[in-house]
């Protein structure tokens, strides 16, 4: 047997013999559901020979069968009331456990979202994206007409990305239907919620209304996606509308797992914690360093991928250098704990870096992951796992205390690309690094934080990415093959003091790629032009040029022949 546990309650498995309902029984299950017909193969056990063995075994038995391909609502209402009534855990078989798990999710419908019900199957090892628009609907298939609308291109995302793309898209071809698939109201400029913890820009500044953002022209589909059907072209909303598409675009942005370190949830926003990747809680940031006159000040940083690799050191340089103006730094010690195993992922930028963390006095703890946070004992847990360490080993790990810690949070693809058919094994879409199409979906393309090329996560990226791939679109409209690559340029402008940055500009496999020539700017050491570049111009660059199509000092390289 073969045991796939879909619940704490329902486990299933392919074709079972007789004499597994004892070892079922001795596993702790107590009722056996047989969805397969009799006489679908030659070796098959009938049911009754079967429901002989688990009475024998102690076990309650029900013969529910169903014919492949044709799960009916009847049988999946027939399935959730066998799973309230018979007494559990339930062993749900069939020739492999698909149309069991079938059940199991049109049964559940109208009490878990899509994207719990794919989750756990996937969990699994079965994958039911083909009947979820079924479970969308409540589990009720739903009538021919069930299609709301249909676009020459659909993009998934309203964040930077998708923005940027569909205004880069309209401007390459105006007579084309777009539209932008967004649940949020309210879209940000994150970049500017470091300088928002260190007192520098007020939290308002960053954000506006996603409605005053939707380049003209393109329309605004205000609801969440619930699940992909790339071989039907459609995409599945909450409520089982379904969107059409001849040509996808999926930029949802990445998911911040507040939930993955035990106790942060209770207690972000006070006890001392806080964090600037969040919008209402940078400004916390900025009070707790003006607050803090002595104590213990910890900053974190989660494994990779995260958006901005740099940002949880930029909260640290930045804090500090308060601390240092105001003449209290002596009084506070400053720790750096890093899950990786580097300060910096480009060695060309650690010099400088090294320098301000010798100048501040911080003391970087490499390989320590933060688990869990007591806000109100004021102490932060971290699991300290080397390269080298063994495996099977159980992990170390060590409690410290805080007076004010920083926070940021693992990151992972939404819930709804890691259960899709779009995804790779880790969850993220899974795309070709160079011209950013899917690698099995020929009409569909990916940018921004959710896809899978191995470049830094920031909104520098996906500004050099949107003209690549809206010059890929056009193309393939054109019947041409794509014409633009991504080297994988991405920037981070390191805020190593109030005043100074280190401009970080690197592509795919830590290439620099400066914009500036050397002599005018060297992004490798704190210069005051790129304080200036971060603080005054890549604002209104962001809100007036890239989310208008406007491609400023931006030229995509063309695609190699091969």
């Amino acid at each position: 047997m073969d045991i796939k546990k879909i619940t704490d309650g329902l486990s299933v498995s392919g074709q079972i013999q007789v004499d597994d309902m004892a070892k079922l029984a001795r596993r702790g299950f107590r009722a056996v559901v047989c969805n397969r017909p009799d006489g679908e193969a030659p070796d098959q056990p009938a049911h009754e020979e079967m429901q002989r063995a688990a009475e024998a075994a102690g076990l309650a038995f029900l013969y529910l069968p169903v014919t492949p391909g044709i799960v009916t609502e009847e049988t999946a209402e027939a399935f959730r009331a066998a799973l309230t009534e018979l007494p559990g855990p339930v062993f749900g078989y069939c020739r492999t456990g698909t149309r069991t798990t079938t059940l199991w999710s049109l049964a559940m419908a109208k009490e878990k979202s899509v994207v719990d019900i794919l989750a756990a199957t996937k969990a699994a090892g079965y994958d039911m994206s083909g009947v979820a628009r079924r479970i969308a609907n409540g589990g009720v298939t739903p009538t021919d007409s069930v299609e709301d609308a249909k676009f020459d291109v659909v993009v998934v995302g309203g964040g930077a990305a998708g923005v940027a793309l569909a205004s880069s898209l309209k401007a390459r071809k105006p007579d084309l239907e777009i539209a932008i698939i967004d649940p949020a109201g309210t879209h940000y400029y994150q970049p500017g919620w470091t300088m928002v913890g260190a007192g520098v820009f007020d939290a308002q500044t960053t954000a506006k209304t996603m409605g005053s953002l939707i380049p003209r022209g393109v329309h605004w589909l205000k609801s969440a996606v619930a699940a992909f059907e790339p071989k039907n072209n459609a995409v599945i909303l909450d409520g089982c509308r379904v969107v059409k598409y001849d040509r996808l675009v999926v930029c949802p942005g990445l998911k911040l797992d507040w939930t993955g370190i035990e106790g942060l949830t209770e207690t972000l926003g006070k006890n001392g914690v806080t964090s600037n990747y969040r919008y209402d809680l940078a400004p916390y940031t900025w009070k707790l360093v003006q607050e803090l006159k002595g104590g213990k000040a910890i900053f974190t940083q989660p494994p990779m991928p995260i958006k901005c690799a740099g940002a949880p050191q930029k909260a640290l340089y930045l804090s500090a250098h308060e601390w240092e103006t105001r003449g209290v730094l002596p009084n506070i010690k400053i720790d750096f704990m890093n899950a990786g195993g580097v300060l910096f992922g480009v060695k060309d930028y650690v010099p400088a870096l090294e320098g301000y963390i010798a100048r501040y006095g911080a003391n970087v703890n490499f390989f320590h992951n933060l688990v869990a946070i007591d806000g109100p004992g004021k102490t932060a847990t971290f699991e300290i796992a080397k390269p080298d360490a063994d495996p099977d080993a159980d992990k170390e790990t060590i409690t410290v205390d805080f007076d004010m810690i920083h926070v940021v949070p693992p990151q992972v693809a939404p819930d709804f690309i890691r259960v899709s058919p779009l995804a790779d094994a880790a969850g993220w879409v899974d795309v070709d690094q160079v011209t950013l199409r899917h690698k099995e979906y020929d009409n569909i393309w990916s940018l921004g934080d959710v896809m899978n090329a191995p470049n830094a996560k920031t909104a520098a990226a996906a500004r050099m990415q949107a003209p690549v791939v809206a010059d890929n679109i056009a193309a393939d409209i054109d019947g041409k093959s794509p014409q633009s690559a991504y080297n994988g340029y991405g920037s981070c402008p390191l805020t190593v003091e109030k005043g100074k940055i280190v401009l970080a500009e690197f592509g795919y496999g830590g290439v620099l790629l400066p914009s500036f020539p050397k002599w005018l700017l060297d992004g490798t050491k704190p210069t005051r032009k790129a304080w200036i570049l971060k603080e005054q111009i890549l604002p209104p660059v962001y809100w007036k040029a890239m989310l208008r199509g406007k491609e400023w000092l931006i030229k995509p390289e063309k695609v190699h022949a091969k």
